[in-house]
């Protein structure tokens, strides 16, 4: 509920002793934000009356072919032979559904690596030739991206800015920062670069996308020591309104030209 209240995602969680169970489980909750928990005797019980196309892995082809068989509900497809399944399906394909349907999978559950990139993009509402409000939507990225790396526990080494112009034109430059940086400050500098390296004139902006490139774990990035007392000030506050953001939502504080331009 918290992601759906706070992001606009809806989040449906199935668990269960593998991923198909798990994958299963989560095509079956009809309300948003669900959980819903298969323990390992109930596996048989639960997933033989559902229809044959919600097990996880089965496409719309697979399920129309078993139709055709008269294989309406995973229970039945569990209950035929295996070899019957592979001539359906194929060999491959149909040893992997009859497993599937008795609730055999090997398949491990490893975490997975945070990305090697992180993206935010920006459309606009029309073709706009502003460059205030252009640069206010840069700045608007780069807040998000900053929020986003940080929250991962990332720091980016590199920024990618593309401009998307009326008439499918597009310009694209990479850059890369002095050392790696999850900070807005830093992120801002080097965006703020990029865009100027672009040369604006008359060109009709439709889109913007600023990709932070080469990420690295933040906690492997030396710390240099600064006497610059105004930075670390403002990385005292980045942090306060981070904790702002995770308790509030991520659009309830932000620089004042984000929100209005100012006058």
């Amino acid at each position: 509920m918290r992601t759906l209240s706070r992001l606009g995602v809806d989040l449906r969680i199935g668990v269960g002793p593998s991923i198909t169970v798990a994958a299963t489980a989560s095509g079956q909750i009809d309300a948003p934000g669900g959980v819903l928990a298969v323990a390992p005797d109930q596996v048989t019980d639960w997933l033989g009356p559902l229809p044959v196309d919600a097990l996880h892995g089965i496409g719309p082809r697979q399920a129309a072919a078993l139709h055709d068989y008269g294989v309406h509900t995973i229970g039945l497809l569990a209950a035929i032979p295996a070899e019957t399944v592979q001539r359906l399906l194929g060999r491959r394909a149909g040893c992997t559904a009859a497993d599937r349907a008795r609730g055999t999978d090997p398949r491990p559950v490893t975490p997975r690596t945070l990305p090697a990139a992180a993206t935010v993009r920006r459309t606009f509402p029309r073709h706009t030739l502003d460059g205030a409000a252009v640069r206010s939507a840069l700045l608007d990225l780069v807040v998000q991206l900053g929020h986003l790396l940080r929250r991962r526990g990332q720091a980016a080494r590199g920024l990618t800015l593309v401009l998307k112009f009326a008439g499918g034109a597009s310009w694209e430059k990479t850059r890369r920062l002095a050392e790696p940086s999850a900070h807005e400050d830093d992120l801002r500098a080097l965006a703020y670069r990029l865009m100027d390296a672009a040369g604006l004139q008359r060109g009709r902006l439709v889109a913007l996308a600023l990709k932070g490139e080469d990420l690295v774990d933040a906690g492997r990035v030396a710390q240099q020591i600064t006497l610059d007392g105004s930075r670390e000030a403002r990385l005292v506050a980045e942090a306060a309104i981070d904790r702002v953001r995770e308790k509030f939502g991520p659009r309830v504080i932000g620089p004042a030209t984000v929100f209005r331009r100012a006058s």
